[in-house]
């Protein structure tokens, strides 16, 4: 389902890739539909989260469970400008479905390392070097489970089937399923080897990845928190007037809209480059920082704007903050991205620094002369 408004990539007057265009509005209002019939139709909430087998067939028939696989291989053909709309709908919808795990890393590691994407679920991981891989998110739902592994000097990609695999089951702060697979070690060490390039990615897409997913459900909240505010009245009059209610609810749409730009300029830069941007690393740390500090606002004020019916089973917010809360600790904690982002600042020095935060080129240099 590729962008047919999209141009193709160039460079602009000063050497740097242009954005590509927005997603297809026409892809945007088919997802906004299919996830507002979702949150419509969808049972009362529960602690527990597992696999929506209907909604991920309905997503298979049209052709958005592989849309960024390429066409030769049966996927879509789009890019990551389109991956992140359904990531961030799909999110806002709380919609349990593997979407990351199953196309942008697991499709993604099978088409580079030139294996087989006949079908069934994917889910995806690192193995240790002992062949465990801790809080594998939807494994014992998948059919097969990608495995990118780092063996000494090489990054192999192995797709091993469930039943060849040791699992105990998990769930996350979420409730959703997160389990610890253990590989039989043959079976990974059988695994293609793939460039170093692929290594270093995968790390940056999935935190990506999950940047977009926590947007989207701020987005959400932000939505409910507003409707709530001027619906909910007290003392003769709706919250929203209170002064304290409307610091609240402006710093929850403020901290989403930076989240948001920061999401945004790095899956431009992603999807303008196909990843060979040199400044990848520091989009993706800014994008990580905003996202996973913006997150402990959006999270504790929505809470306090709903006050205790935010924390029953039967409300929509649970299903939001909880899955936020867990997926900004995924592909790195909030720590790590924070301590990534200021070595990359300090590194570049003064006279460097704006290039740093406009290009990324200063980071590609001196990488080069290292």
């Amino acid at each position: 389902m590729a962008d047919p408004t999209r141009r193709p990539d160039h460079a602009d007057d000063t050497g740097h890739l242009a954005a590509p265009t927005t997603a297809d509005p026409d892809l945007v209002e088919l997802l906004t539909g299919l996830f507002a019939d979702h949150r419509a139709s969808r049972p009362t909430p529960t602690a527990v989260v597992d696999l929506d087998r209907a909604l991920w067939d309905r997503l298979e028939e049209l052709g958005l469970t592989r849309l960024t696989g390429s066409e030769a291989s049966g996927g879509s053909g789009a890019g990551w400008v389109e991956a992140a709309a359904l990531l961030g709908l799909a999110a806002g919808a709380a919609a349990p479905v593997p979407l990351a795990e199953h196309d942008l890393l697991g499709g993604w590691l099978l088409e580079a390392a030139g294996l087989p994407n006949d079908g069934g679920l994917r889910a995806v991981c690192r193995p240790d070097p002992s062949g465990v891989a801790l809080n594998v998110t939807w494994a014992r739902d998948a059919s097969s489970i990608v495995a990118l592994w780092e063996d000494r000097d090489e990054w192999r990609v192995a797709d091993v089937p469930l039943g060849r695999v040791g699992l105990e089951e998990r769930r996350n702060l979420a409730g959703e399923p997160s389990d610890t697979v253990e590989f039989d070690l043959a079976d990974l060490e059988a695994g293609v080897v793939v460039d170093h390039a692929i290594g270093e990615q995968f790390h940056l897409r999935g935190a990506l990845a999950r940047c977009a997913q926590v947007v989207g459900a701020m987005e959400r909240i932000v939505e409910i928190t507003l409707t709530h505010a001027n619906d909910r009245v007290q003392f003769g009059r709706p919250i929203a007037r209170f002064q304290a209610v409307q610091h609240l609810v402006a710093d929850i749409a403020a901290e989403t809209a930076l989240a948001r730009a920061a999401t945004d300029a790095a899956v431009a830069r992603a999807a303008a480059s196909d990843w060979q941007d040199g400044g990848m690393l520091f989009a993706v740390a800014v994008a990580k920082s905003c996202v996973g500090h913006s997150a402990s606002v959006v999270v504790r004020g929505a809470h306090q704007v709903l006050g205790a019916i935010g924390t029953t089973l039967e409300h929509e917010l649970h299903t939001l903050t909880k899955p936020i809360l867990a997926r900004r600790t995924e592909f790195g904690s909030l720590h790590e991205w924070d301590e990534t982002l200021t070595a990359l600042a300090t590194s570049a020095g003064h006279d460097r620094l704006w290039n740093l935060m406009t290009t990324g080129r200063a980071t590609a240099r001196r990488r080069t002369a290292e």
